[in-house]
């Protein structure tokens, strides 16, 4: 199938690789970056958040990263003062971030990329690495 998807990825990320998954099951293969190694821009970065209607700081990562030491906690930030953060330490822009022409979405869990896939590349059964089961024999999500 052809579709221009980009998922913005960390390959150490078990919900980043079942998202990953999820869009190459729908015949899909997507553009693949590992936004440690190439982060978005700062405009970027914001439309992804406006286009998938997400607050700035919903989409900061708190686990494994620098987000206490550096005080983001701190409800008096402002939204620039966040994406600051998030551009001078990529690891604080939660993943993984898909954007595809039927909408733009932080997959978390890994099965809310399925809201922006066309569903007709979807008709076998997926189940994530650690065996649950998202889509049955047919294709259809679970749950």
């Amino acid at each position: 199938m052809t579709m221009d998807v980009t998922i913005y990825h960390n390959p150490a990320c078990g919900t980043s690789r079942n998202t990953l998954a999820l869009i190459r099951h729908a015949g899909i293969e997507p553009t693949v970056i590992e936004y440690l190694k190439n982060p978005p821009s700062r405009e970027a970065l914001e439309k992804m958040i406006a286009d998938a209607g997400l607050t700035v700081r919903a989409t900061l990562r708190q686990k494994g990263t620098p987000y206490a030491e550096l005080g983001l906690d701190d409800a008096g930030l402002s939204d620039d003062q966040l994406i600051d953060a998030m551009m001078e330490h990529p690891i604080l822009i939660n993943r993984p971030f898909v954007i595809t022409p039927l909408g733009t979405r932080l997959s978390r869990p890994s099965e809310v990329v399925l809201e922006i896939l066309p569903q007709e590349g979807l008709t076998t059964a997926f189940s994530k690495e650690d065996g649950e089961k998202v889509l049955d024999e047919k294709g259809q999500r679970i749950g």
